[in-house]
């Protein structure tokens, strides 16, 4: 039986690997351990190699067709409206 991973692991390899909770868990659903988003750090003598963060989303999109948002981030960024404003031209002032 395969090793279990604890949450120690995890968070060094999100550490290490520069990752959010969202792509930890992209990595999760993906089967990845701690142990394999590491080995894949690209060095500075691998320069094709993209870095985990970017791996790991691409991988994702591509089987699952979706990206998981990070939601928590976005709790104080007030939303931006899409409608465009309606002004007339004698409200303006120039």
């Amino acid at each position: 039986m395969g090793k279990k991973y604890t949450n120690a692991d995890w968070t060094d390899a999100k550490k290490r690997c520069r990752l959010n909770q969202a792509d930890i868990q992209m990595a999760k659903e993906l089967g990845m351990t701690p142990k394999s988003l590491t080995k894949n750090i690209p060095s500075k003598n691998q320069q094709w190699k993209a870095p985990v963060k970017q791996w790991v989303r691409d991988l994702y999109e591509e089987k699952f067709g979706t990206m998981i948002d990070n939601n928590h981030n976005n709790k104080n960024k007030p939303k931006k409206s899409t409608e465009p404003f309606d002004i007339e031209s004698d409200d303006l002032p120039f």
